[in-house]
């Protein structure tokens, strides 16, 4: 189940958050029944079979509807379903039933202090686990606390018609009113740090995209630069050489010539900056990555050479580290994430490793290793990805470097003996 496929591990991490509080509250719901349901069997001698077997299944019947009401309530927070207001009346109406019940059961029926024990402990849970539920489905503040008084005072209501003291009476509402807030404020908190994670979740999904439209833009300020003067030239120029056309000037052609010229050295800029778009310095990539993964509370290290490798070598490698970032920060739930760069027997070989096991269509399935994969073949590199045992996942992206250059640099060669961290190299 916690396998990379597993039905834990396909989950997201707000998913397991949400899942964990979802059924936190159905544990609740058996802790009712347990609790409420046990008195009632150790004492079904005095109490009598009927009283017992009656208290027990409304007592499961009002778990149950906790339960449902829990779940319901839930998805209105996260905005799938509306507000489940008859539900919560359902509940309230329950609740007070159950409890009077349990009050006439210790009042009216078997004398004896077991089955006022046993009574006694099915009306205060049944209260305050009912007010605790109640309160998971309403937003205000002041309704909670509207709701969990009037559990509260519906617990003294009850208890004084059936002969209860007005001390003990009024001990009641206080038990019900301090356990029944507590247990209010517990759901609420629940419920609060739920849609934080979800937030915090979006928010990081913002910042990627937000990532992304900043270089789109930026690399449209670049080429507005380039091919926009270049175009404003080229337009006067011809519109100089048609009308010297029409006159039969020869100055025409020369124009035409220029406007020529221009187009291709337009062509040759518009191509560098593509070039400088496409291309990615290891360095820099290296600092980055580091730094974004540390920001999103990943411990991120970094050892091995930079400097010293060649020009398409380290830009084949940057686009690996920045592939590898975004699908550790949008796929994965690392704590930790190792970069290692080497270079062995005329090899360079950069390893990313992470402890957050991607879910079933991430790292390894995207279509962005599939362009790394392709990008590395155009200079006989090789990428593996996949899964690595203990909740590991590894990235190897391996790239030989240029035949001229025969074994690794010089500054390559002698950090591969000793990784350095980044901090103490030079992008």
């Amino acid at each position: 189940m916690s396998g990379p496929d597993g039905w834990w591990g396909r989950k997201s991490t707000p998913a397991k958050v949400e899942t964990y509080t979802r059924w936190s509250f159905h544990f609740f719901a058996l802790i009712e029944l347990a609790a409420a349901g046990a008195p009632v069997l150790g004492w079904a001698g005095q109490v009598g079979p009927e009283l017992a077997v009656l208290l027990i299944l409304m007592v499961a019947a009002h778990s149950a509807v906790c339960a449902v009401t829990a779940s319901r309530a839930l998805d209105w927070l996260r905005g799938r379903r509306a507000q489940p207001l008859r539900l919560l009346w359902v509940l309230g109406a329950f609740t007070a039933v159950v409890s009077a019940t349990a009050v006439a059961v210790a009042r009216l029926g078997p004398a004896g202090e077991g089955a006022d024990g046993a009574a006694g402990g099915v009306f205060g849970l049944v209260l305050v686990f009912g007010a605790g539920n109640v309160a998971l489905g309403i937003r205000s503040r002041r309704r909670v606390f509207t709701a969990v008084a009037g559990f509260a005072a519906v617990a003294g209501l009850v208890c004084l018609p059936l002969g209860m003291p007005g001390p003990a009476a009024l001990g009641v509402t206080g038990m019900v009113l301090v356990s029944g807030g507590f247990l209010a404020f517990a759901s609420i908190v629940s419920a609060w740090l739920l849609g934080v994670v979800y937030e915090l979740d979006e928010a990081r999904e913002t910042r990627a995209r937000l990532a992304v439209a900043e270089e789109r833009l930026r690399f449209g300020r670049d080429l507005h630069d380039v091919m926009g003067r270049n175009l404003a030239v080229i337009a006067l120029k011809s519109e100089l050489a048609v009308q010297l056309a029409q006159r039969e000037r020869p100055e025409a052609v020369a124009q035409m010539v220029e406007v020529q010229r221009l187009a291709h050295e337009a062509q040759r800029e518009v191509r560098e900056v593509v070039r400088g778009y496409r291309e990615a310095d290891l360095g820099s990539e290296l600092a980055g990555a580091q730094g974004v993964l540390t920001a999103a509370g990943i411990d991120c290290t970094v050892t091995g050479p930079v400097t010293g490798l060649p020009a398409p070598v380290q830009s084949a490698l940057g686009w690996v580290v920045r592939e590898a970032a975004t699908n550790v920060l949008r796929h994965g739930d690392a704590r930790r994430c190792a970069v290692k760069l080497r270079v062995r027997e005329g090899r360079v070989v950069l390893t990313v490793e992470n402890d957050g096991v991607p879910q079933a269509g991430g790292p390894g399935r995207g279509s962005g290793l599939v362009g790394l994969r392709e990008r590395l073949a155009e200079i006989g590199g090789t990428l593996r990805a996949g899964p690595a045992g203990d909740g590991l996942f590894l990235l190897t992206a391996e790239v030989p470097l240029p035949a001229h250059s025969g074994e690794a640099p010089p500054a390559a060669s002698a950090a591969a003996h000793a990784p350095l961290p980044l901090s103490e190299v030079t992008p």
